[in-house]
């Protein structure tokens, strides 16, 4: 993970293949995810069942479980799991829903043109892919976002503290999945401080989806992309002694009988200092 201190730069934990899973053990469609789980509509951005229609774009990592990662992601949905273990301390925060993440991408017609285009794409063809991944990332990060969404966020920040740091970290609904992990895919961004740094850096998050890497690992997985969302975790910064991550699978391998921790001092890195 490269964690940058001025929120600048995402988090680059894409090594090798790390956390893959070959998935040659699940079944015949092992590693495929159809985003049936993710409401009705999966796979469409037309915005229904969004905030405007009942849906929440905020809500408080200790309302989570795992039985609501199609709108909170599969790392929020994680996140709120372990906050309701006795003995764990989870930072306190909150995930911007893939409601928010719906109504965004409903409310900007150019990226299913788009995506249209890039499902056509010849899939040898990479640098096709990266051009349109990178007009897709564009289109999202310039897209405004609603007043509804950014007041809901200043809401919370306010709730926990508008003056701390934070971490913005990508929670995507095919993500941490039994046979694909997505490590490293998306972006995190760290020490991000103000409503509106925090508002400038989930809607990097949600452009984040469409990086020219993870584009590619979906195509790999069999995933469509129009069948993914984006929720985004908000939650405070931490002063970690050792900071790491816990591959249940060998992240070169995929041997399912392996642990590895890979960890470093202070954020995870060699370089980080120790406060």
């Amino acid at each position: 993970m490269t964690e940058q201190y001025d929120g600048q730069n995402a988090e680059q934990d894409d090594g090798q293949n790390a956390g893959r899973y070959d998935g040659q053990d699940d079944g015949q469609n092992a590693g495929r995810y159809d985003g049936q789980d993710d409401g009705q509509n999966a796979g469409r951005y037309d915005g229904q069942d969004a905030g405007e229609n009942g849906g929440r774009y905020v809500l408080d990592l200790r309302e989570i479980d795992e039985s609501q990662a199609g709108r909170t992601g599969g790392k929020a949905a994680h996140l709120g799991a372990l906050s309701r273990i006795e003995g764990v301390r989870v930072p306190a925060g909150f995930v911007v829903t893939t409601d928010a993440f719906r109504r965004v991408m409903a409310e900007t017609p150019s990226v299913d043109g788009l995506l249209g285009r890039l499902a056509e794409a010849d899939p040898r063809d990479r640098e096709a892919i990266a051009a349109l991944s990178a007009r897709i990332r564009r289109a999202v990060e310039e897209a405004p976002v609603p007043a509804e969404i950014e007041t809901a966020i200043t809401r919370a920040l306010t709730a926990s503290g508008e003056r701390a740091a934070y971490a913005v970290r990508s929670s995507a609904t095919a993500e941490d999945l039994p046979t694909a992990s997505f490590a490293g895919q998306q972006d995190t961004y760290l020490n991000v401080v103000g409503a509106r740094s925090v508002v400038e850096h989930v809607r990097r998050c949600w452009a984040s989806l469409f990086t020219e890497r993870a584009v590619t690992y979906r195509r790999r997985n069999g995933i469509d992309d129009r069948a993914v969302r984006m929720a985004v975790v908000v939650q405070r910064m931490v002063v970690p002694w050792s900071a790491g991550v816990l591959f249940t699978a060998d992240p070169v391998t995929g041997n399912r009988r392996v642990a590895t921790v890979d960890a470093g001092f202070g954020l995870g890195r060699p370089w980080s200092p120790v406060w």
